[in-house]
């Protein structure tokens, strides 16, 4: 396990200094929401992109493997929900607590450092991943919540949802390099050399802006973000790993990339969410502080275990 831990401690560093700098003022919160733009709709975008049109849809989409995935994700995101509504909560702040529980931290932080220490073959299964946690999941919160206000569903709700992912630059950069990929198209050298330019700044950047982000996260709430927490640190790449090694058997490598991206911290983007429709910013905001904190440890032990 300490080769593998030390492997992931130069990204938890970065995230370190990014939470040190936005702590003590050297950078702005205005100046972290400045670098998370550039990151997600530049730097990020361009490296997917680029992956992408290097990449066939064959290469990408598997579908036991999307399946087992879908199976543990969808698992946790039951058990999450069900506790919710145990307690008499809301479905709306039951699905925000699922998707605290169930979805990663993909985009900023598994395509960056699980890109590095895995290879390049692991890009194929990081993007099913990101691609499936974008349009199943991040459409069931809206469905949801939508519904759960409204009491139905409508033409304004699905509008809502397609516009969600037409505007999110992650999914347009996937979708557009698959088809230049299926096209048959060669990018020319200079525009390859140039989203590698502007790709290779998503990794430091995006893990600066998660730590920057991270100061301006509080930590009320603790009892119920340390169980959102264990859902997502233990719990999901648990029944993950039960869904592409049991249920839905795949090749050890894909299974073994599947399970480290499960084993990801909470993603910022549920905080988005829930800021958005106003349900429980504040724990899971305690959520993303905790996972993220504890992730240290339990991503490189999950990383060291599939790796066996």
């Amino acid at each position: 396990m300490l080769p593998i831990f030390l492997k992931t401690l130069p990204f938890f560093a970065l995230i370190a200094v990014g939470y040190l700098a936005a702590r003590y003022r050297f950078f702005s919160e205005a100046a972290s929401a400045a670098l998370t733009r550039f990151v997600f709709y530049f730097a990020l975008s361009a490296m997917l992109f680029r992956f992408s049109a290097n990449l066939s849809i064959a290469e990408i989409f598997d579908a036991r493997l999307a399946a087992g995935y879908l199976w543990g994700t969808a698992f946790v995101y039951g058990i999450a929900t069900a506790v919710a509504l145990f307690r008499r909560l809301d479905v709306q702040t039951a699905a925000i607590e699922a998707q605290c529980a169930a979805i990663g931290n993909t985009g900023f932080l598994g395509v960056p450092m699980l890109a590095v220490l895995m290879g390049q073959a692991a890009v194929g299964p990081i993007i099913l991943i990101l691609s499936i946690d974008l349009l199943v999941f991040s459409t069931l919160l809206v469905i949801l919540v939508t519904g759960s206000r409204d009491g139905r569903m409508s033409p304004a709700m699905l509008r809502t949802v397609g516009m969600g992912l037409l505007k999110n630059p992650m999914i347009v950069a996937i979708v557009a390099g698959l088809a230049v990929s299926s096209s048959g198209l060669t990018i020319p050298d200079p525009v390859n050399e140039f989203l590698t330019l502007l790709g290779n700044a998503a990794t430091p950047g995006a893990l600066f802006a998660i730590g920057a982000s991270l100061a301006s996260k509080s930590a009320e709430r603790l009892q119920i973000a340390a169980w959102l927490s264990f859902c997502k640190l233990i719990l999901h790449p648990l029944f993950v790993g039960l869904g592409v090694f049991v249920f839905f058997p795949v090749t050890p490598f894909q299974a073994a990339v599947v399970v480290s991206a499960s084993s990801l911290p909470v993603a910022g983007n549920v905080f988005i969410l829930a800021q958005h429709y106003g349900i429980a910013p504040q724990r899971v905001s305690a959520s993303i502080l905790i996972s993220t904190a504890v992730s240290i440890l339990t991503v490189s032990t999950v990383i060291a275990w599939v790796s066996v």
